[in-house]
Parts: structure tokens; C-alpha cells; sequence
């Protein structure tokens, strides 16, 4: 029972994670179409910044007070937000009009630059790094037997409160209204008044947001900084577009619940089947659902009259 609930724990801390940072792929495909590769280098970025954040306000060798962990949070999420608010100005917008797979390229080619300029000295240097302890190592407390660390709960308690706070954004306000015309259609939002450049970029400052708290607690949960050019990163980047296009890719609710089967289907396998597979799995449900429900999970197969 104990090992059965501490995987359970580990499936949902891990689920949380995935969830924040698929959230960013689906908002961004749902409006502008097209997948934006350099979002696990934002995740990338969220994380290294909350560790030199940390540095700077001498975090990193003492004890953390209390205040340490929302204030380097808010803090990431902003510096993020301004990143991917600047990727989509300066990269995404000259191309809006351009041929889909032009916008890829130069997906590519941010992600590609945000992973090495990111190696240099001046910027966050070329080693991988131990993530500061933000946050109390005492168990919150025990179920069967099995502590549920003050990480595991934080990452789990805000990163719901975060996708609540999206979902009432997007379905309870004038600029979710907006943001659901212009990804129905860009053209007509636009003859209604909705200002699409607007609407675009505040999608680009939430999904940035939401990815660099990914980064950042996957730092505290982990507690390991891979180099900037590292696997680590494309490969969790990777996991959350996996979950995306499982639970339907532009539908918030639908990245949420990919987030979370693949999660536990990962962890849960890995445990009881074989634990050198563990990857494999991810892709393995992938196959599998668009094999069944080509739209995913909770997507939908658009038809259009000739």
C-alpha cells in the first residue's frame, strides 16, 4: 500500500508539472495555430532564473524565509512573461502571415539560441547547478505511511490554483471572450474590433508565465539544474506536448487531463512493468489515442464544406 501511494503522490506532483507547461503549447495552438518549439526553453529559462534569482537575494547558501519561495515565484513569472512576450514581437509577429513552416524554422532557431546563449558565462554559464531549497524539507504530512514533502504539495496546491485562475480567465472574462473569438476565427475577431495583436501577445505572457512556474518547480522538486542545452529540458518539453495533443491540443481542459494520464501512466508503469521504458510509455499513449480519437481526448475533428 505505501509503495502504491507514494507512486500515486509522485504521478500527481509530476502531472502538476506537465500540466503548466502543456497549458502554454495548447493556448498558443488554439489561437495562432502552430506549435511555438521554444517553450521548454522558456520552462529552461523559468528555472534558471528562479535559481540566480535565489543567488541574488542570498537564498542560495542560507536558510530561505518564508517569503522566499512567492516572491522568487512572482518574480520568474514576470521575467518570463516579458520573454515570451519578446519572442512573439520580435520573432513570431513579422510572420504571422508567412507560411507555416517558416514560423517553425524560426521556432527552431529561438529555441536553439535561448539553449546556447544561455550556456555563456555572462548569462547562467555552462554547468548544471543544485537548485536552492526554497522551500521547508519536513513533511507536510503522512499517508499510509508514505510523507508527502512541503514541495510535493506546494507544486501540487498552486499549480491547481494557476490552471483554476487560467480557466476563469479564459471562459469568465472579456479577454477570454477575445481570445476564444480570434482562435475561432482571427479574421472576422478582428472585423469585430478585437485587437488580434493584443490578444496574441497577452497569450504569449500567460503561457510564459505558466512555464516558467513549471521550471521553477520542477528546480524545486527535483532539485538539479540541467545545462541550458541539456535533454532534460527537451525532453520534459517534449512530455507536455505529448500531453497537449493527447488531451486535444487547443483545449485547456484537454491539456490538463493528457497532463495527468500520461503522468500516472508514466510513473505507474515505470513501477510495476519496467522501469527502463519509462519515456517510451509517453509516446506509446500518444500512438495509441490518436490511433482511436485522432482529435484527442477531449479535441474535435473540424470538417469543412467544399
Amino acid at each position: 500500500m505505501s509503495r502504491l501511494v507514494d507512486v500515486f503522490l509522485h504521478a500527481l506532483t509530476q502531472g502538476s508539472l506537465y500540466a503548466l507547461i502543456a497549458l502554454g503549447y495548447t493556448l498558443v495552438y488554439g489561437i495562432l495555430r502552430f506549435i511555438n518549439f521554444a517553450h521548454s526553453d522558456v520552462v529552461m529559462v523559468g528555472a534558471w532564473v528562479s535559481y540566480t534569482l535565489a543567488g541574488v537575494f542570498g537564498w542560495a547558501a542560507t536558510g530561505s524565509p518564508a517569503i522566499a519561495m512567492p516572491v522568487v515565484l512572482i518574480l520568474t513569472m514576470g521575467i518570463c512573461a516579458v520573454l515570451g512576450f519578446t519572442i512573439e514581437r520580435l520573432a513570431y509577429r513579422p510572420l504571422r502571415r508567412a507560411p507555416r513552416l517558416n514560423v517553425l524554422i524560426t521556432a527552431i532557431g529561438v529555441s536553439l539560441f535561448l539553449e546556447h546563449a544561455g550556456r555563456l558565462d555572462a548569462v547562467f554559464g555552462p554547468d548544471p547547478v543544485s537548485m536552492p531549497k526554497l522551500l521547508s524539507e519536513e513533511p507536510l504530512f503522512h499517508i499510509a505511511g508514505v510523507a508527502v514533502p512541503i514541495v510535493d504539495a506546494t507544486v501540487v496546491f498552486l499549480a491547481i490554483a494557476l490552471l483554476l485562475l487560467l480557466e476563469w480567465l479564459v471562459y469568465r472574462t472579456k479577454l477570454g471572450a477575445a481570445m476564444r473569438a480570434v482562435s475561432f476565427d482571427e479574421r472576422t475577431a478582428s472585423l469585430m474590433g478585437i485587437n488580434v495583436d493584443r490578444v496574441v501577445s497577452i497569450t504569449f505572457l500567460i503561457g510564459s508565465a505558466l512555464a516558467a512556474a513549471g521550471g521553477m518547480f520542477y528546480g524545486l522538486k527535483y532539485g538539479q539544474l540541467d545545462v541550458t542545452a541539456g535533454s532534460v529540458w527537451v525532453l520534459l518539453g517534449l512530455k507536455a506536448f505529448v500531453a497537449a495533443v493527447v488531451g486535444g491540443i487547443g483545449n485547456i481542459r484537454g491539456a490538463v487531463a493528457g497532463a495527468f494520464l500520461i503522468a500516472f501512466v508514466e510513473n505507474f508503469m515505470a513501477t510495476y512493468a519496467s522501469p527502463a521504458f519509462q519515456d517510451a510509455y509517453v509516446f506509446a499513449i500518444l500512438i495509441i489515442v490518436l490511433l482511436v480519437k485522432p482529435g484527442g481526448l477531449f479535441g474535435s475533428v473540424t470538417r469543412e464544406k467544399v
